[in-house]
């Protein structure tokens, strides 16, 4: 889940060697603590699946030897998983509707830095288990505190609504850095990965309605120095859809149908949805300051770029998909009516007609709509989508992120790998929840788009792909974060001479158009290209780290 992120992080820390070290003293604006970086504290907020789930029942399994009992690893324990699927899955999945546990079984998220380091302790190797193991690692061999660095792990299950009305998520977290404040006598930095930058915007967003509006950008500036977004889905990433309509296994000794029922009982799954970088939500803060309830369903506007735009601001479209388009009633999606009206032929006769939707369309619930008729998770989709994420009262997560109000951020991720986009559905004949085939993918990589077969697809490549998970686009968001005028360097990520180094200052940063960097590479080397702040906000800070990455 951190792969190649966890050496990025890693340098960063180098920057603050002091963080429970020697007390360096360092210059600059320090705040409250005075530059005494040894006064920090790291908070590590991780990513989709990277907390432990324990049972919290007993639960007897029929034809197993391996029963449930309290505090037996849950996520992830492959060995119950495979002799006793059903059992493993009771305690997996949550209702739907309600985001409950199963009547039989219940899991909570495990706490400390046991509960991130590793997923399933000497059984898979690789990514999927060992998530943050080797940071925290190097964090010993480095010198630092056991107190400095706080895991603060969450039920990646819920939807933010159900974190903090199930758990108090917030509240604790909010806890959290007071404490570490207090311990320690200075802020914290923090260090979220993949699904875990969502949550802390959630985070900040919750936390302008808890505390009075005067006093918000005072307790952020005590209570957080810096923030690391490491491979941040800022605006989502399509293979969301991929797991919600055929299964991700996450390599899981499962089948596809079998994680397509786990990751749709999840309010989470929706969380890293495709959405379109021109569409916001009304302003919640201010809302619940005005007349009428802040509870209520959130107005979803999109500026005029949004028609003019091909694909919702992304390569291509996010998901194609093959309907037997039999059915009356398709009047009822306004938004569909072009491509429905090309088809009218095709529907007459009966014919399956190939449907096209963009991340906006992924992210509105258009999607959604459209498959109701033709697949059984269609409304529930549909329901979980309006009540826990339009509908949430302090943030419709499924819009585009504005730069975080903390002194200085650093965005931090991987690039140049290939790159899954966009996907081609079509009915497979079988039951659900097997009933979708992946007739094809698209994949970004090298500025190109490419389907499964290596045929070149029409769209708008970026200027570079991703880091196999995430899409460029969405990863390179935080650009938008940056001032007027960039300063780039870009420089070998292995031992050099400082004669490959190249920098380019005082660039002008079009927030709507993305920067590229006039400068030259070598196809053997890998580098990092980073882009900061010329003119900044005053007491801000802003960097964007890119990193070529190898394939693994």
């Amino acid at each position: 889940m951190i792969g190649g992120d966890s050496r990025v992080v890693l340098t960063v820390l180098l920057l603050f060697q002091g963080l429970g070290g020697e007390g360096i003293e360092f210059g600059g604006d320090g705040g409250d603590f005075g530059g005494d970086y040894s006064k920090l504290s790291g908070i590590i907020i991780p990513g989709f699946a990277s907390t432990q789930l324990r049972a919290w029942s007993i639960l007897d399994c029929p034809y197993s030897p391996l029963d449930f009992n309290p505090l037996d690893l849950v996520w992830l324990d492959t060995t119950k998983l495979l002799s006793a699927v059903n059992c493993w899955l009771k305690c997996i999945l949550l209702d739907p509707y309600n985001q409950t546990d199963h009547p039989e079984c219940k899991s909570r998220p495990d706490s400390g830095l046991s509960a991130i380091t590793e997923l399933d302790p000497g059984y898979i190797t690789g990514p999927l288990s060992s998530v943050w193991k080797e940071w925290i690692k190097w964090c010993i061999e480095f010198g630092i505190e056991a107190n400095a660095i706080i895991a603060v792990p969450y039920d990646w299950r819920l939807s933010p609504t159900m974190l903090e009305e199930r758990d108090l998520y917030f509240h604790k977290l909010k806890l959290t850095f007071e404490t570490a404040l207090k311990l320690r006598g200075g802020p914290s930095i923090v260090f979220a990965h993949s699904l875990g930058n969502n949550v802390f915007r959630y985070f900040l967003e919750w936390l302008k309605l808890e505390i009075a509006p005067k006093h918000y950008f005072e307790w952020l500036d005590q209570h957080i120095h810096a923030y690391f977004a490491v491979g941040a889905p800022l605006l989502g990433a399509p293979d969301t859809i991929k797991a919600i309509l055929s299964g991700s296994t996450f390599g899981l000794p499962i089948s596809e149908g079998t994680a397509r029922v786990m990751c749709n009982s999840f309010g989470s799954s929706m969380w890293m949805m495709p959405l379109s970088k021109y569409c916001r939500g009304e302003d919640v803060y201010w809302k619940h300051f005005s007349k009428g309830n802040g509870g209520v369903h959130h107005s979803y506007r999109c500026s005029e770029q949004e028609p003019r735009s091909n694909y919702s601001g992304w390569p291509t479209y996010i998901a194609n998909i093959e309907v037997p388009l039999v059915h009356a009633g398709y009047e009822a999606y306004p938004s569909l009516s072009e491509v429905t009206h090309e088809n009218l032929t095709s529907m007459e006769c009966g014919l399956p007609t190939q449907l096209s939707f963009s991340a906006r369309e992924t992210s509105d619930g258009t999607f959604f709509k459209a498959i109701e008729n033709y697949d059984p998770d269609g409304k529930r989709l549909s329901y979980q989508l309006h009540r826990l994420y339009h509908s949430d009262p302090v943030l419709n997560p499924l819009t585009p992120w504005d730069r975080p109000p903390i002194k200085t951020v650093f965005c931090i991720y991987g690039t140049d790998l290939k790159t899954e986009v966009g996907y081609y559905f079509a009915p497979s004949g079988k039951p659900y929840p097997d009933n979708w085939i992946i007739t094809d993918v698209i994949y970004e990589i090298e500025g190109s788009l490419i389907s499964r077969s290596g045929n070149l697809v029409d769209g708008d490549p970026g200027i570079a792909s991703g880091d196999e998970t995430v899409p460029y686009h969405s990863l390179s968001w935080c650009k938008s974060w940056l001032g007027p005028k960039v300063n780039i360097t870009r420089a070998p990520q292995s031992e050099h001479d400082g004669s490959d180094v190249q920098i380019d200052m005082n660039v002008e940063n079009n927030r709507e158009e993305d920067i590229v960097p006039n400068m030259t590479r070598s196809q053997r080397g890998k580098y990092i290209t980073y882009y900061e702040d010329s003119e900044s906000i005053p007491g801000k800070r802003t960097a964007v780290w890119e990193l070529d990455k190898d394939v693994a």
